[in-house]
């Protein structure tokens, strides 16, 4: 599957798409250039899930928790993580084979902590205000 879009709110919009298709226990990894549209893409996915919170990037906090009418979302971010020792620290192995639906961005930093039941979605910039986000089947 690949989604064109051409402004945030596309963005936020297909992230809301796949929101309301998603099941419990279910991983999605994210890969792309900063400013691709990760964030916005998984602020959709809230949205979709039924979450009243607003969501923002983990970047710092490392992983970030949102109840929602569908279940849990955990939304990590591995950007700034650089070891598998801190990977290990984190506690997203154990939430990754959790019930809640789990979010990654820069999922490809260790790639070998996701199950072939991940799915990975690949965010390209295109043009100035344009995104191509794909899903890697």
């Amino acid at each position: 599957m690949k989604f064109h879009s051409n402004s945030i709110q596309d963005t936020l919009t297909f992230g809301e798409k796949i929101g309301v298709q998603l099941d419990a226990g279910e991983v999605l990894a994210l890969v792309g250039d900063l400013g691709a549209g990760k964030t916005h893409f998984v602020q959709g996915l809230a949205k979709g899930l039924g979450c009243d919170t607003a969501v923002s990037s983990p970047t710092f906090t490392l992983i970030n928790e949102y109840p929602c009418q569908a279940g849990t979302l955990i939304h990590a971010d591995l950007y700034r993580i650089e070891s598998p020792e801190r990977m290990e620290e984190s506690g997203l192995a154990e939430l990754l084979h959790s019930d809640a639906i789990v979010v990654v961005e820069w999922a490809d930093k260790f790639p070998d902590l996701f199950s072939s039941s991940t799915r990975w979605f690949h965010f390209h910039l295109a043009g100035a205000d344009g995104r191509i986000i794909e899903e890697i089947v």
